[in-house]
This record gives structure tokens, C-alpha cells and sequence, in this order.
């Protein structure tokens, strides 16, 4: 038993009658009388108890269904289930039939047999479990040090408890949420959390009121310690942490159905609805004309049978795989099939900042010393660039350098280039490796012999280093303002000059500069010490001589701003959502493009609290451009629910577990696979293999072209099923007592000869203008009066086609239609050259329908050659069907002669000389209609 209370206090917080909330405002000492702790830590009784009543600090395992529910859904769909209907009615007629004819047997064994069929394919392609959970306790660390019964010990994280006292240092993973009572220069890196990028200081002090996730006192499972030392008291464990609640959250957000499921939906019902009514119409005919009820039934299920496309589910799901497969090339791995074309309709993206368009390391791209300007190239934390003539800036970036606890780490097996500790604090080691100082030579040249560690209120860093004659140097950096008002000289070429009004004023103004460029600004100052070091902090940082400023930022990735012109011309827009501060965020959103405008609008997660769901509607309704900024994960999810109700297909990209909500809510869930948390990973439906925006904008492309590449294939399918269909309707009202076409061979045309057509037109390339169109309405139907106009037109051709080959050689024969039966040569042959004059005309079709407008010949026959043999060993098929006699045996088929395939070859082409004819007639007399980005450019 291992209960898990919502929010976990020991008892002795309740005799103070407050909460959880109360905790933070408590001075440091009182902090373990209310969470039942000590400065010693508990003892191990005391925990074991704990954790018996806590339960173990570990987030419990999702609940996934089963591999067989999963199969078993296959059979869900309303095609399997018209066939398995249809299957099972069919093992009936043949039970009543007297006597029994096989072919029956035949028919209800095929039917199943497809059923079966595409739920293999559709279960193989679709299998991946979904383990949100499991991630989120991957990103725990698997053991942490704690004071148990007062000396130090190494625990597994499953094992802490509230009241632990938790011994934390650079580098650690916080594994519990906690409450520090004692810290030394603690930064946190909250970005999994909160998502903002710049690391956050934290102390011991109580603090005023407000939500616990801004508590300055106070570190939160899954963030990282980048920066000093400390200890910590355990407040929360397993799932009462701010992970849990976040969990929970993900695990009630329901997954959406995307755009092409509902249209699938809609499809397969009215076709089912189609062939239900259209069989028990011609039952109903056929029974008052004397003919047997089972017979009749049998030929109504043909009827049925030749209207669902069997193939399709089939089809459609290796045809998304083909698409996924495309986008694994272009570093976008798939998860679900469905999410392919999900990506090609998406109108919106709401797109992190962190790690997703920028860097996530922050990199020093300019310097300012003696009035002059000074560039830095290279990004990231390789030390690979130059600085613009380093000379004046080296002794700059030296101080800046001895004044860090940061660490370079160069690679290992972990990965590239990184920083342990203080990310502002790497780029100056970055910054300076590149000026060429020898940052480990210097440490040892002047060691550290004290230091003031930054604080919010000074808002600066002091280190104070020893050197061989015996002197010092004290290094300081910070805010500029702040270190201003302590230096009273300046570094000049010829040694310290005095600070005076006017060198000062300019400081303010490149300092004023950079900040505009959205860039972090830090001064650097130095003074030298004779003799031995004594003194306060307030003396020590008093006569600086002030060297210059750096600036630097999170840098966006190169690729990221063709990428968002891409999107823009696509007409998708584009929403940075994040928990950075506003001005951070315009910053980075005008170098990449997404802001262009004065004036955009900038929303911030106070503003979201206090904003009614009808204001929200309406604030993401306009087309203004929108940054939301200090957002949470509850912001982020009802952002991505309001645009929804608005009708929007949205996207969402982020890295960080805040960000696994509103992943999974979305329409499409883009998560980052290098640098992003494996949460957000699980949550989503895509991953970016190289966590690059530019990924986003080739998946739209090809997810794009996946959907007209869906009904280029829906129209190659429902063309031939007229062709099924209206033989058997006029034999029907012309008094033939038999099908021009049997249901098992309609089966054998649908999975034999259509299926691998189709799927050579699901990999058509795509488009060359596919970007420049605005995405496609989200409730726009597959069946649009285009598309019904097309297969109708193309459908029609082949079935006067194989009607007219049918009753030709049934006339040849010269026999009353009463007298036919089903073992008569004559009626066999007729029946196979129906069968092979479908197979024939849709290789010519094929090629009709690989273009909407254009002439296929102008884009080659030959340029999609997986289609040249798709169709060719469909046509070997019918020919097998034709000429083996086991074959024979299973179709009632007939062989063919060179004649009769010369008489189906004339008519494919006729079909494809009619389409080609329609074409032409559009280019000619109906030029295409400009779309809002054309007469935007034209305006």
C-alpha cells in the first residue's frame, strides 16, 4: 500500500495551521519543525515510516492498453466492420445453400482474409506505446545524497521522503521538490519546468507570498543545479510534486483526432451507408423476379462488396509510411501515420523559444572596451571563432574569465561541447577561450583566495586572486548601472584613466545598445591590491577600474529564419509561446522573422489569468502577430485549446516537460529529440531528430503532399469501383440472370492489381508550388465535388468500356440470357475480360491521375517507374488469373487471346486520351483561381 497524498506535509505542518503555501515565508530554522525534519535529517525509522505512508518518489507507470486491445482496434473500423458483417452473413448463406456452392465458401474465406489483412498492416504501422510516465521518471536521478540520522548517505531517489534534508551541488538534478534552508551562490536551470532559458538564482531566505513555482527559496524535481551548493528540505514527493501535476495534466489531455481521420470517418460511413442501401435495393429487385433468396443475397453482397474499397485502409496506412519514412530523411521521425497529414493542414504553430529556435547556449556575440566595438564569431559552446581584434578585450575577458565557477567540459561520450554550471558564466569562458586566453593557466597564475558570491541585490560577482609578487586582483562582473557606480576609473590604451561624466555616459549608451538588440549585458571591472587582501565586500568592490561590456544571447539557429519565411508563405502562422520575459522573447522573434510588425502583440501568463475564454477566442482570432510570454504549462494548453475551437489545425513544438500538455492536446505534437526531455519526447506525435524549426517547415511540405497524394490514389480507387459496379447494375435491370463480375474477383482486383498502383501514387514527389499555397480548410471534405467529379468521369469511361466487351462476347454467343450459366466458356470468358478490362485501364489511369491540370506526358511517363511496374505486375496478375488453372479454378475465369488484350489496351487508352482531353480543356478555359498569397504578391 502506497498512498500519495495530494499534497504532502507532515503532521507536524498542520499544528501550525497553515499549508504548503506557508513554507516558503519561513525563516530558514523554522522551515524543518514545519516539515517535520531537523538539521540532522531524519532518522532511519522516521523515514521508513514516511515511506511506507508517502509511498515511494516515483511517478506511477502509464496505464497503455494492451497489445491485443490494440490489434483488436484494428477491427474497428466501419469498413472491417461492414466486411466482417458481410463475411459472416456470407458463412451463413453458404450453410443454407442447397446445394452448397464453394464459391460462396470462397467469398466469405476472401472477405475475412482482407479484414485481417489490413489490420495486420494497420497494427504494424501504428504500434508505439505511449509511456509519458515512464519518461517523466527517466528524468529523475536515480540516487541522491541526504543526512540521514546525521551523517551523509547516498540513497536511491525512490527512497526520499518529505522532511529529508537533501545535500545539493553544482551539476545535481533535484530529485524531490524541496525547500532550501541553506545555500552558497544555488542557480537553478528551470527551463524543463518553466522554460526559461537564463539560469535562476535561489536562497535560503523566506520570501513574500505568492505561487509556489516562483518561489525564489524553492528547486522542483526534474530542474538542475547549475551553480553553487546547498541544502534542502523535501516537501513533496512522487506525484505531489510540480512533475506529478504535470503528469496528471498530460494523462487527462486527450488526444485529438486529426483532420484526415474525421474525413476518413465521414468517408467510410457514407460509402458503407452507399453499398448497404444500393445491395438491399437490388436484393429487393431481384427477389420478385423468381430468383432464389440465397442467390439473390449473394449477389447483393457482390454488389456491396465491389462498393467498399477494400484496399483502402491498406492503402492509406503504408502510404502515410511511405511519407514517414520520407520525413525520417529530413530528420522529423513520426510516431502515429496519421500525424503526417496532420502536419500538412496545420494553419498554426505555436513554436517554444528555447532549444527550438535558438541555441539553448548562450554565446557572447559582442564586446565594447576603450569606445570601440567588437564582434564575436561562432556560436554554441565549442570555442571554435574569432574575436575582432582581441588585443584591447583580452584583459577584459581574462577578468571575466577568473570571475566564474562555470566549467568548460570539452566532449565525451555524453556529447559535444558544455558547460557545467552558470550558462552566462560558460559563454565567457567561451568568449575568452576565442581571444585566446588560457583560462586553466591563469587559474593557476592567480588562484582564488576569496569571493562574494551574486547576489539579487548587488546584482554583481566579486573574486579576489592572488598573485607571485605577493599582490592581488579583484575581479568583479554584473549589471552595468550597478558596477558603474563602483568604478572610479576607466581602462584606457595607456593605463586606467579616470571615469568621468562624459566616458560614463557613453558606457550607458553601447550599454543601452546592446540591450536593445535583445542581447544579456554584463560589465567587468578589475582592481589591483598591494600587499595582503583585508577588508569588506563594500571595500573590496570600491575604485574598480572599469574594462567594458558583454553582450551575448541565446543565439537562434541559423537555419530557423528560412525556415519561418517558408511557414509565412505557406500561410501558416506562427505563435512563440514560452517562459522567458517579454523582451527576450520579441528579441529573438524579429531576428528570426516571426515579428516583422512595430507593435506586436505580447501577452503574458498574468494577463491569461485574467482573460475570459470568450477574450482569449478573440485575441487569437485576430491576425495580429502574437507572442505569449511567462506562460505555464496551463497557459500554454488552453492557448492551444481556444485556437482549436477557432477551427485551427495547431501545432505545437517544445522540449521541456512543461510543454508535454499542450504536446499532446495539440493537433500535431513537435518535440525536440536532441536537446528536448523525454516527456515532451513521449508526449508528441513528431520528433525532430536534429531539433532544428527548419524540420518543421520539410515536414509541412511533405505532409502536404501526402494529402493530394491521398486523393490522387481515393480517385484511382473509386473510378474503378464504378467500373465493378455498373455491369452488375444494367445485367441486373436487363434481365442477365448472372454477375458480369463475381465478388472474388472484385477482391482480387482491389488487393491484387490496386493496391501497389496506389502506393506508387502515395509516393509521388511533391509539388513544387506545395508551399506556396495556403493550408487546406481543416473540415474540407476528401470527397470534394472535384474529386467526385473526377472518379465519376474517369469511372464512367471504364464502365461503358467493360460493359460493352461483356455483353459483345455474351451476344457472340448467341444464346438466350435465361440459358446462361455459370460454367458456360462463353460467360467465363465474358467475366474475365470484364476483370482484365478494369486491370488494364487503371494502369492507364494511373497515369491520368497523377496530375491535376498538367499533362502527365509533360512530367514524364516515366518519371515515377515504381507506378510503370506497380501497374505491369497488376496486369501479370490478371494474367496469371487468366491462364493458370488453378487460377481458373478459384475465379471461373477464362484464357484470353491476343485479340481480346488488344481490344482492352485500345480502351485504357482511350481513357487516358479522355483525361488528357479534360486537362487540356482546363489549361485552356479555366486558369486556375489566385490564392490569397498570389494576390498578395500581385498587390
Amino acid at each position: 500500500m502506497t498512498p500519495v497524498a495530494p499534497q504532502q506535509l507532515p503532521v507536524a505542518a498542520s499544528t501550525r495551521g497553515g499549508g504548503l503555501s506557508d513554507v516558503p515565508g519561513l525563516p530558514p530554522e523554522q522551515v524543518f519543525t514545519a516539515l517535520g525534519g531537523s538539521a540532522r535529517g531524519l532518522t532511519s525509522a522516521q523515514a521508513c515510516n514516511d515511506l511506507a505512508h508517502y509511498g515511494p518518489n516515483e511517478l506511477p507507470a502509464s496505464a497503455g492498453r494492451g497489445l491485443w486491445r490494440r490489434l483488436l482496434s484494428q477491427f474497428t473500423d466501419l469498413f472491417a466492420v461492414v466486411l466482417l458483417i458481410a463475411s459472416g452473413i456470407t458463412f451463413l448463406a453458404y450453410g443454407l445453400q442447397e446445394p452448397r456452392d464453394e464459391g460462396t465458401l470462397q467469398l466469405a474465406f476472401a472477405i475475412a482474409a482482407v479484414v485481417l489483412l489490413n489490420a495486420v498492416i494497420g497494427f504494424t504501422q501504428e504500434y508505439s506505446a505511449e509511456r509519458t510516465a515512464e519518461s517523466l521518471q527517466a528524468m529523475v536521478p536515480r540516487t541522491c545524497t541526504v543526512l540521514r540520522d546525521g551523517e551523509r548517505a547516498v540513497l536511491p531517489v525512490r527512497e526520499l521522503v518529505p522532511g529529508d534534508l537533501l545535500v545539493l551541488e553544482a551539476g545535481d538534478a533535484v530529485p524531490a521538490d524541496c525547500r532550501l534552508v541553506e545555500a552558497r551562490a544555488v542557480a537553478l536551470n528551470n527551463a524543463a519546468l518553466t522554460g526559461e532559458s537564463e539560469p535562476a538564482r535561489r536562497t535560503a531566505d523566506a520570501v513574500p507570498p505568492g505561487p509556489l513555482l516562483h518561489a525564489r527559496n524553492c528547486l522542483f524535481m526534474g530542474t538542475d543545479v547549475v551553480a553553487g551548493a546547498g541544502k534542502a528540505v523535501v516537501f513533496a514527493t512522487g506525484s505531489a510534486t510540480e512533475f506529478g501535476r504535470i503528469f496528471k495534466m498530460t494523462a487527462r489531455a486527450p488526444r485529438q483526432r486529426t483532420p484526415l481521420q474525421v474525413q476518413v470517418a465521414v468517408m467510410a460511413r457514407r460509402v458503407a451507408s452507399a453499398a448497404l442501401v444500393i445491395g438491399a435495393l437490388l436484393f429487393a429487385i431481384r427477389i420478385p423476379s423468381g430468383q432464389p433468396v440465397v442467390a439473390s443475397f449473394v449477389f447483393a453482397l457482390g454488389v456491396m462488396v465491389a462498393l467498399v474499397p477494400e484496399g483502402l485502409p491498406a492503402t492509406l496506412s503504408v502510404s502515410l509510411a511511405i511519407g514517414v519514412r520520407r520525413m525520417a530523411r529530413r530528420h522529423a521521425l513520426v510516431k502515429k501515420l496519421l500525424a503526417v497529414e496532420a502536419l500538412g493542414s496545420t494553419t498554426v504553430i505555436c513554436t517554444d523559444k528555447t532549444g527550438t529556435l535558438t541555441q539553448a547556449e548562450m554565446t557572447v556575440s559582442r564586446l565594447w572596451a576603450r569606445g570601440a566595438w567588437h564582434e564575436v564569431s561562432g556560436v554554441g559552446y565549442e570555442p571554435a571563432g574569432t574575436v575582432a581584434d582581441p588585443g584591447p578585450v583580452r584583459e577584459l575577458l581574462r577578468v571575466a574569465a577568473l570571475c566564474c565557477d562555470a566549467r568548460l567540459l570539452p566532449p565525451d561520450e555524453r556529447g559535444g561541447w558544455r558547460v557545467l554550471g552558470d550558462t552566462t558564466e560558460g559563454a565567457l569562458l567561451v568568449a575568452a577561450a576565442k581571444a585566446g586566453v588560457d583560462i586553466a593557466g591563469e587559474e593557476q597564475r592567480a588562484p582564488r583566495v576569496m569571493e562574494f558570491p551574486f547576489d539579487s541585490d548587488r546584482k554583481l560577482m566579486t573574486t579576489v586572486h592572488a598573485l607571485a609578487d605577493g599582490d592581488s586582483v579583484v575581479c568583479v562582473k554584473g549589471a552595468s548601472q550597478e558596477l558603474l557606480a563602483r568604478c572610479t576609473h576607466v581602462d584606457g590604451e595607456g593605463g586606467p584613466e579616470p571615469l568621468t561624466t562624459a566616458i560614463r555616459s557613453t558606457v550607458i549608451e553601447a550599454n543601452d545598445a546592446m540591450a536593445a538588440q535583445g542581447l544579456r549585458v554584463l560589465g567587468i571591472a578589475r582592481r589591483a591590491l598591494s600587499g595582503q587582501v583585508a577588508g569588506s565586500q563594500e571595500k573590496t568592490e570600491a575604485h574598480l577600474v572599469f574594462l567594458g561590456l558583454a553582450g551575448m544571447q541565446d543565439p537562434p539557429r541559423p537555419e530557423v529564419t528560412d525556415a519561418v519565411a517558408s511557414c509565412r508563405r505557406a500561410g501558416i502562422r506562427i505563435v512563440m509561446v514560452t517562459g522567458d520575459h517579454p523582451l527576450t522573447a520579441e528579441a529573438v522573434a524579429r531576428r528570426v522573422g516571426i515579428v516583422r510588425d512595430p507593435a506586436p502583440t505580447v501577452v503574458t501568463g498574468t494577463d491569461l489569468d485574467s482573460m475570459e475564454t470568450a477574450a482569449l477566442r478573440e485575441l487569437l482570432g485576430r491576425p495580429a502577430e502574437l507572442l505569449l510570454c511567462r506562460v505555464s504549462p496551463e497557459h500554454k494548453m488552453r492557448a492551444v485549446a481556444a485556437l482549436q475551437e477557432l477551427g485551427q489545425v495547431v501545432a505545437v513544438t517544445g522540449d521541456g516537460a512543461n510543454d508535454a500538455p499542450a504536446l499532446k492536446h495539440a493537433d500535431i505534437g513537435v518535440a525536440m529529440g536532441a536537446g528536448g526531455t523525454d516527456v515532451a519526447r513521449e508526449a508528441a506525435e513528431m520528433v525532430l531528430l536534429d531539433d532544428s524549426f527548419a524540420s518543421i517547415a520539410a515536414a509541412v511540405r511533405l505532409g502536404r503532399s501526402v494529402y493530394r497524394n491521398i486523393r490522387k490514389f481515393l480517385i484511382y480507387l473509386f473510378s474503378h469501383n464504378i467500373a465493378e459496379l455498373v455491369p452488375i447494375l444494367v445485367a441486373t435491370f436487363v434481365g442477365f440472370p448472372l454477375v458480369p463480375i463475381t465478388a472474388v474477383q472484385i477482391l482480387a482486383i482491389d488487393l491484387g492489381s490496386d493496391v501497389l498502383p496506389a502506393l506508387a501514387l502515395g509516393a509521388e514527389p511533391p509539388e513544387p508550388d506545395v508551399m506556396d499555397r495556403p493550408p487546406r480548410p481543416r473540415r474540407e471534405p476528401l470527397f470534394s465535388a472535384a474529386v467526385v467529379r473526377r472518379f465519376l468521369f474517369l469511372g464512367s469511361i471504364q464502365a461503358v468500356g467493360v460493359c460493352a466487351v461483356f455483353f459483345w462476347h455474351i451476344g457472340s454467343a448467341g444464346i438466350p440470357y435465361a440459358d446462361f450459366t455459370s460454367d458456360n466458356p462463353v460467360y467465363r470468358e465474358a467475366i474475365t475480360m470484364v476483370q482484365a478490362g478494369i486491370v488494364v485501364s487503371q494502369f492507364f489511369n494511373a497515369q491520368a491521375v497523377r496530375t491535376d491540370r498538367e499533362s502527365v506526358f509533360r512530367i514524364g511517363l516515366w518519371s515515377n517507374p515504381a507506378l510503370i511496374a506497380a501497374g505491369l505486375l497488376g496486369v501479370a496478375i490478371m494474367a496469371a488469373i487468366s491462364y493458370v488453372p488453378f487460377l481458373q479454378a478459384v475465379f471461373h475465369t477464362a484464357p484470353l487471346d491476343a485479340a481480346d488484350w488488344a481490344v482492352l489496351v485500345a480502351f485504357g487508352a482511350l481513357l487516358l486520351a479522355a483525361e488528357e482531353l479534360r486537362k487540356w480543356w482546363l489549361r485552356r478555359f479555366r486558369p486556375p483561381a489566385a490564392g490569397p498569397l498570389a494576390r498578395g504578391a500581385r498587390r
